[in-house]
């Protein structure tokens, strides 16, 4: 896809700028738009006129690309198929992409539209784009102490620089399990910025003490009814300590337009506080939290590590546990009989978390150690199982977020792999109902889904590993129908 805009779509700003030099700075210019199409990534459409109306020399209009409707129709051709839910590749398909959606599947020739892109895709394998069911939007690139004290502006465009690049690393669709996105997601789905879609949960609902709740001391004691903490403000963390105070904690968080809710069942390696056996929330409060979710026609996801917080959960029917890694077998015997979801990572090694010291340690230790286990028992009992990374506090930590996948060739072969990350995390997704943000099917490459797909330069279900590389493996990464980059040669 070309970054070019036209000339005609600028114009002169009467900008007291030296007229002797604006050959030398178009030319410059230019020269940034043509390395940025060389690499195929539309956040440099219009780099020129970037730099122009920088120094007052022209008005930037938005990327073509960005504008809704805007997109004109994209056959693809040459190509070999997963559609999220196959273990094979087919071949000799051809693939229709009109607004937001695929509108066509088709064997033979197929005429394109008027007006329409052909793209030959040279063998290249095309798959959906990848879902991570367990990931934070703000905090995943942010350090502790720049989320504890700098200024929320500076916090809020780190994360959206790491959601682009969220986007650029395939995955086109992300679970947030905690914190304040809604303003990130809304800035997305208007074209301002690039990112994934995000199912966004709000700020995470914990007790006083429990993980999460990362208040100083010195904002204790609290009072009920007081006024909130900086955390509670911000919408990183809430805090509720009774059964009405659930309920009100889930409401507002529905209210601000999450499509689920996330509950604290125990500790966490991220609060040093915390240890993973400790409880938060009694039945009765979980069973709240269940209830003002259900009238909303979602559902809950609770935050627990060893068995005794998963039944608790379960018997208060929450139908989503996050991370579960020190469960035993008889509770993966019950969430396969109640038919309850597991939302885990594959934390294998100190590589896949910051290095943390003290009692959060303690917690990623205990958790690297039940990572076999947890996913051995959801194996054999066949729980259904959505991949995600959670995770945290590094942009470079983040970037291993494909690399995460290539961990689950421990206990799933590649195809399966591919579809936990696809379709099977597209089903979760599913249970938020009316709450859904995204009317569509995700997750698979069929007629009247959405247009969410990579084209790889490989086939990831000979080699997963290609997913850990998405800079030079991924040719294509397509969302909502719109390129985000395109580097199949033509």
């Amino acid at each position: 896809m070309s970054s070019r805009i036209p000339a005609d779509q600028t114009e002169p700003s009467g900008s007291p700028a030296c007229p002797c030099c604006l050959p030398q700075l178009r030319l410059a210019a230019r020269r940034i738009d043509r390395e940025m199409s060389r690499r195929g990534f539309i956040a440099g459409m219009g780099a020129s006129l970037t730099l122009l109306a920088s120094l007052g020399l022209a008005r930037p209009v938005r990327a073509q690309a960005a504008s809704s409707g805007s997109t004109p129709p994209i056959l693809f051709q040459n190509y070999l198929l997963f559609d999220g839910t196959s273990t094979v590749l087919r071949g000799g398909l051809r693939l229709l992409v009109e607004g937001n959606r695929i509108k066509l599947i088709a064997t033979g020739e197929l005429t394109a539209p008027e007006g329409a892109r052909v793209i030959d895709c040279g063998g290249r394998v095309m798959m959906p784009g990848l879902m991570d069911a367990h990931w934070h939007t703000i905090f995943a690139a942010n350090s502790i102490p720049t989320l504890a004290s700098a200024d929320v502006g500076y916090v809020f465009l780190a994360a959206s620089a790491e959601a682009e690049r969220t986007l650029m690393q395939g995955f086109t669709t992300v679970r947030d399990l905690g914190g304040p996105s809604f303003a990130l997601k809304q800035a997305i789905d208007d074209g301002l910025v690039m990112g994934p879609r995000i199912y966004p949960s709000g700020a995470m609902i914990t007790t006083t003490g429990g993980h999460g709740d990362m208040r100083p001391l010195s904002d204790l004691p609290r009072s009920p009814g007081g006024p909130l903490s900086y955390l509670e403000q911000t919408g990183a963390a809430n805090i509720a300590d009774s059964v009405d105070e659930v309920r009100i904690r889930v409401r507002e968080q529905l209210l601000r337009g999450a499509s689920q809710i996330k509950l604290v069942g125990g500790g966490g390696v991220a609060s040093p506080r915390t240890t993973l056996d400790m409880f938060t929330f009694s039945e009765p409060e979980f069973r709240a939290g269940v209830e003002a979710a259900a009238d909303r026609n979602t559902y809950v996801a609770v935050h627990a590590y060893p068995s005794a917080q998963i039944r608790r959960a379960i018997a208060a029917g929450v139908q989503c546990i996050e991370h579960g890694h020190l469960m035993d077998e008889a509770t993966a015997r019950l969430m396969a009989e109640k038919d309850i979801w597991l939302s885990t990572q594959p934390f294998v090694s100190d590589d896949d978390a910051l290095p943390l010291t003290g009692q959060s340690r303690i917690n990623l230790l205990q958790v690297i150690g039940g990572t076999n286990t947890v996913y051995a028992l959801a194996k054999e009992h066949k729980i259904k199982t959505a991949f995600g990374t959670d995770l945290l506090f590094s942009s470079t930590i983040a970037e291993r977020q494909g690399l995460m996948l290539t961990h689950l060739t421990r206990w799933h072969d590649n195809a399966d792999i591919l579809k936990m990350a696809t379709s099977v995390n597209a089903e979760l997704l599913a249970m938020s109902g009316p709450r859904n943000p995204y009317q569509g099917k995700l997750g698979v490459i069929e007629e009247g889904a959405l247009a969410d797909l990579l084209v790889i330069d490989g086939n990831p279900i000979n080699d997963i590993a290609l997913v850990a590389n998405p800079d030079k493996n991924f040719m294509i990464i397509m969302k909502d129908g719109k390129m985000y980059k395109d580097t199949v040669p033509t």
